[in-house]
């Protein structure tokens, strides 16, 4: 029953990044569509996660659905990695170099913005 919960949110998730990657097309090479796709994911993440974590009666399926599904679906490692490989043949060099610094720190950064932003009520109720 857990792949159905998984099969249900990959298949949003897979729908969400194609619309999204044909709304934000890449500018002079530079492949802003996956960029934007996997930083979102991060954010979005990091929020859940931390979230789900905080619940006491949240259903497991929850993270199923939306974290491995839909999210899992929605980022694409594979994609960077081809897109990356894509701009060192073309010898776009910086191009490459940025993209995967914004990948990597700003993914980071997103994920802990996503994880702070979850846990902020719970921080409230322990200042009180």
């Amino acid at each position: 029953m857990n792949v159905l919960f998984v099969m249900i949110g990959g298949f949003f998730g897979t729908i969400s990044r194609y619309i999204l990657g044909e709304l934000i097309p890449a500018s002079n090479g530079f492949p802003i569509g996956t960029l934007t796709v996997n930083l979102i994911g991060c954010l979005c993440l990091g929020w859940l996660l931390s979230f789900i974590a905080n619940q006491k009666n949240m259903n497991p399926k929850i993270s199923l659905l939306f974290g491995t599904g839909f999210i899992g679906s929605f980022t694409t490692f594979s994609t960077f990695s081809v897109e990356l490989v894509h701009l060192l043949e073309e010898e776009k060099v910086g191009y490459a170099a940025l993209y995967v610094v914004l990948s990597l720190f700003a993914g980071l950064v997103l994920s802990f913005i996503g994880y702070r932003l979850a846990n902020l009520r719970k921080m409230g109720e322990e200042s009180s």
